[in-house]
């Protein structure tokens, strides 16, 4: 299938961009970023600048592949990363708009790639727990309940593309944040931090120059991993009882 890119390019975080136009062809059966390597390929043999743009594992696993294609973060597809993401969703003559995400906190770096690292930031500043070194402990050391056990591994299963970034109006990470607090405040080995841990890393959020949450649930529909918007309100929880206990302790 022959199909017409247009792709954001940009030098660095300081060039003003734009948009360039490229004519491809492509295998139905490539995925998305095969389809970019081989323009690359065409690009690099008419010794002319490749696109730049982040992968990793390919798998659906890292959140690195992150694109806004044709004005949605990684896709059309629900549920599906960017790498993920098959030519045989689209047909032949299509047009097909790439671009970074759009937000303050995620500058460009060149091209299609941004800075994602206000999310380690915020992840250091509480996103982790207290244990003793040595050996792991047996799985069924510390009894959990099932349910629990079921929704805090469902919040864990975020991967920290940014794609909920780049759907909010707002450009909010709550929902990576919140995903973050809840897949630890609901197992007892989190307990340890739970009283600073929404504090820290909602003002390392703030810090970074993410927006407010915009309450129009954008984030939930494009993120891959279908992380729930309920984790947001146990963040507000999280949060509020920790502001209590720290005012309380004053």
């Amino acid at each position: 299938m022959k199909l017409t890119l247009k792709i954001w390019r940009q030098k660095g975080p300081k060039e003003k961009g734009r948009f360039e136009t490229y004519k491809v062809e492509a295998n139905p059966h490539m995925s998305f970023l095969e389809m970019l390597d081989v323009l690359n390929e065409e690009l690099i043999a008419k010794k002319e600048e490749p696109v730049t743009f982040e992968h990793d594992c390919r798998e659906g696993i890292c959140g690195t592949c992150s694109l806004v294609i044709n004005g949605q973060p990684h896709g059309p597809n629900k549920g599906t990363a960017t790498c993920q993401l098959h030519m045989r969703h689209y047909k032949d003559g299509d047009i097909i708009v790439i671009e970074p995400y759009r937000a303050a906190a995620f500058p460009v770096l060149k091209d299609l790639a941004v800075d994602r690292s206000a999310f380690d930031r915020i992840i250091q500043a509480g996103g982790y727990v207290s244990v003793n070194t040595g050996a792991a402990q047996d799985g069924n050391a510390i009894p959990i309940e099932k349910e629990q056990a079921a929704r805090s591994f469902d919040a864990a299963a975020c991967i920290g593309c940014g794609a909920c970034v780049a759907a909010c109006p707002n450009a909010s990470a709550m929902l990576f944040v919140s995903a973050k607090v809840s897949h630890l405040a609901l197992l007892p080995q989190g307990k340890v931090e739970a009283r600073r841990r929404a504090l820290a890393m909602v003002k390392q959020m703030d810090a970074e120059g993410f927006g407010m949450c915009s309450n129009v649930t954008a984030c939930e529909v494009e993120c891959p991993k279908e992380i729930s918007v309920t984790n947001i309100a146990r963040l507000n929880r999280e949060y509020l009882s920790s502001a209590v206990a720290s005012e309380t302790k004053v």
